[in-house]
């Protein structure tokens, strides 16, 4: 780990824990985080994604001392260890997806007096059918990719912007060796859905499916103060961890 650093530079240390190895580096808490941190930390999660299965931690993690990360990595070893089990060999894909509103714009006039009453409940008929038409198009289109790709899970996201566009987030969780397949059926899908604009990004260590196993874990460690950290690869850190990747 000697060519690679953390947030602010710092030096990269591997914490041998057990069948765990915990990738880690100092910080000083009067240094605020910024976004180039971020990069920082995350730059450390996928140089360990190349070699292992990582459990990166949540940026902003860290511990006083390096006794607060012996307990804390002690007390959930177990849950790392099967976290690690089932993430290990897999990969995560990313879609965003632009989805042309299919109920149109809503009126941006403000209510007089004189709507109040059936003209206003009659509005509020119509704003709440446009949501369950919006709620019933992003199924369709997640449904649709989820039919296309068959991932071994996903988490979907959709948010409407101003314009009027749907967007779709969505996380699948493939073998990391069909990384290639998957990217060979977003070209066909791409093509095939011309309503649609996809754009993929990946792959990527598996963000939030680490999160949603590990959601638990996170509540019962409470040496661990949100601040920026990093990861646990098969083993544990010192001071303040850089992403948690866990070496296979």
């Amino acid at each position: 780990m000697e060519s690679v650093h953390g947030v602010s530079g710092n030096q990269v240390f591997l914490y041998p824990a057990s069948d765990l190895a915990i990738i880690v580096s100092e910080h000083n808490p009067s240094e605020s985080l910024s976004q180039k941190s971020g990069v920082d930390h995350a730059r450390v999660i996928a140089d360990c994604f190349q070699h292992s299965t990582v459990l990166p931690f949540r940026f902003g993690t860290i511990f006083n001392d390096d006794d607060s990360l012996r307990k804390s990595i002690r007390s959930n070893q177990r849950q790392f260890l099967t976290n690690i089990d089932k993430l290990r060999g897999k990969t995560e894909m990313h879609l965003r997806i632009f989805v042309d509103d299919c109920c149109g714009r809503e009126s941006g006039k403000s209510q007089s007096a004189d709507t109040v009453g059936r003209g206003y409940l009659s509005n509020l008929r119509e704003t709440a059918s446009r949501q369950r038409e919006r709620q019933t198009r992003a199924r369709a289109v997640s449904f649709q990719m989820h039919r296309l790709f068959l991932p071994l899970d996903e988490d979907v996201s959709c948010r409407l912007l101003e314009g009027g566009k749907l967007v779709l987030d969505i996380a699948h969780l493939i073998e990391r060796k069909y990384v290639e397949r998957y990217q060979n059926k977003f070209a066909t899908t791409s093509a095939m859905m011309r309503e649609c604009h996809l754009q993929v990004s990946g792959p990527w260590p598996p963000y939030h499916f680490v999160h949603r196993l590990t959601r638990g874990t996170h509540a019962q460690t409470p040496a661990a103060i949100p601040v920026p950290a990093g990861g646990v690869v098969g083993s544990v850190p010192a001071i303040a961890p850089e992403p948690v990747a866990v070496l296979a």
